[in-house]
């Protein structure tokens, strides 16, 4: 290579490496971005999926939301139906697994109330178990899911409805009713049977 031809390209070099990117718009790194995008549709927002350092709250207090992900047990497959190429590449079905009787991030009393209202999906060794392939993506899949564990902790936890004054006299006012009604056939039920019996002569 000739000392002019070097001389060039060492120029050509230098040019480009003292000239801004901005005066220079087929270098630029593209900036488009779609519409449907998740920083388009959700500013600022990630799917990227974590737990705190820290339970909130303690086991006796009520559900705070807080499920640590370390005590789950969580799988994938392949989803079912149709799809394209990404059912057949991509394992996003997720099966989520999780022990009610060893959680001692839960009061005994949501435990057992968990357990008495999700015997179906419950089996034998303990464990709560729910599926999700209600997407495509695996993180979003895993997100359905908890979401629907989050669910079943928060009706569990959830104190049972105190009636109200309205409702009390109402329950007051039916069993009157049931005793009145209750008293009324059984005196008609006693003049019925005075009228089968046969008359007395007195001699």
């Amino acid at each position: 290579m000739s000392f002019f031809i070097k001389s060039f390209i060492n120029l050509t070099l230098r040019h480009y490496r003292e000239t801004p990117l901005i005066a220079l718009p087929h270098l630029q790194r593209s900036t488009y971005k779609s519409a449907v995008s998740l920083e388009s549709l959700y500013p600022g927002k990630s799917l990227q999926l974590f737990t705190p350092d820290k339970v909130a709250g303690n086991a006796s207090s009520s559900f705070s939301g807080y499920i640590p992900i370390d005590k789950l047990k969580i799988t994938y497959s392949r989803s079912g139906g149709p799809g394209g190429q990404n059912v057949n590449m991509l394992n996003s079905k997720v099966d989520l697994r999780f022990h009610v009787e060893s959680a001692d991030w839960l009061s005994n009393e949501v435990k057992s109330k968990l357990l008495e209202m999700n015997k179906t999906i419950v089996n034998k060794d303990g464990f709560l178990i729910l599926k999700s392939e209600k997407t495509r993506s695996q993180q979003l899949n895993v997100a359905d899911a908890m979401l629907k564990l989050r669910s079943l902790i928060r009706l569990a936890a959830k104190p049972p409805n105190q009636p109200s004054e309205e409702s009390l006299e109402a329950a007051r006012k039916r069993k009157l009713k049931a005793a009145r009604l209750r008293l009324h056939e059984k005196r008609n039920r006693s003049e019925t049977k005075s009228q089968r019996q046969s008359p007395t002569i007195d001699y």
